[in-house]
């Protein structure tokens, strides 16, 4: 017994091959699945019946018409039914790309997954995933999580407000947010909007962001016209940058790139009264990539004490390090 969708691809490609109208007692004779063994006439006729509605459902161009000698039939135009060359813009692409790297949970994973595939198979340029600001999920760097982000674009996209639990070095705060977008910048992904607690825009990190519910009505909650979601969040990320200052632990004698870097320097054991002795540097932070290259190659004689986001960067550094030395 021939299958549903078996029977369905066989009818559609019987009806693509020919530029005549293809009459019903062809298709019985023809196709496979509608001569089966012991089948009756009016079974077939319902079949065809059911067939040509979901071909049709599914968007498929099914042309119903005559031939010269009059006979009725079926067809299938293949310029209509064949789909346009796809392009993508860049920021597209990275769409695409982001939804691929974002989600791994398996309901979702292998559609985006299959979706980048086909889109390079066809020469098209997907974004890479340093070119979109992602991580994937072996890395202790994350993005966030998942269950935060699908909660934060589900409220985004049907306007309504949510709350949240807002994780930080010095606490956890529940948070209530109209958003207005989700971006990403410098390996981060960000949601911003107008935060009620504080009357004011405020921008937060989606991997410090979890237990994420929206309330209220669809549609409460507007972008205001002339809002950049880009714009806010770079200048958010830039001013968290602006003048801040890295703890990092020293190796006594050791790690001389770092001490020439630093402001200050004070006596410290890692670890406690027993631990191993060292200083305390404190660094600016003028370029947080070239800081990281410097830690990194002190290698063991650097620990990042603060802030969390740094101390966070180099273990993921040191993690895809770790993995390319495994594989190589």
């Amino acid at each position: 017994m021939t299958s549903k969708n078996e029977r369905i691809v066989n009818l559609v490609v019987c009806l693509m091959s020919t530029r005549q109208f293809v009459t019903a007692s062809y298709l019985r004779q023809n196709v496979q699945g509608y001569n089966d063994p012991g089948q009756s006439d009016d079974t077939f006729k319902r079949m065809l019946e059911r067939d040509k509605a979901e071909l049709r459902e599914m968007g498929i161009p099914l042309e119903t018409g005559r031939n010269p000698d009059t006979s009725e039939g079926y067809r299938i135009d293949p310029e209509q039914y064949a789909l346009p060359d796809i392009t993508l813009d860049r920021s597209e692409a990275a769409a695409v790309a982001a939804a691929a790297a974002v989600w791994h949970e398996p309901s979702v994973a292998a559609i985006f997954q299959t979706a980048v595939l086909k889109l390079q198979a066809a020469g098209i340029e997907v974004a890479s995933d340093d070119e979109i600001g992602i991580t994937h999920g072996g890395s202790t760097r994350s993005v966030g999580d998942e269950r935060a982000i699908t909660a934060l674009l589900s409220a985004i996209d049907v306007g309504r407000p949510v709350t949240f639990t807002h994780r930080t070095t010095r606490g956890r705060k529940t948070r209530t947010l109209e958003p207005w977008g989700i971006v990403a910048n410098g390996g981060r992904w960000y949601v911003t909007g107008h935060d009620r607690d504080r009357d004011d825009t405020r921008t937060f990190r989606i991997s410090r962001v979890v237990d994420v519910k929206a309330f209220g009505d669809a549609g409460s909650v507007q972008r205001p016209a002339g809002v950049d979601v880009r714009t806010i969040v770079d200048a958010a990320v830039e001013r968290a940058d602006d003048g801040a200052v890295a703890k990092i632990w020293v190796a006594a004698g050791r790690a001389h790139g770092l001490r020439r870097a630093a402001l200050s320097a004070e006596p410290h054991r890692l670890g406690g009264p027993d631990g191993e002795a060292g200083d305390l540097l404190t660094v600016a932070i003028a370029s947080r990539s070239g800081l990281r290259r410097i830690i990194l190659s002190a290698g063991a004689d650097a620990v990042v004490l603060e802030p969390e986001e740094l101390r966070d960067d180099v273990i993921a550094d040191l993690d895809r390090l770790i993995a390319a030395e495994v594989t190589a």
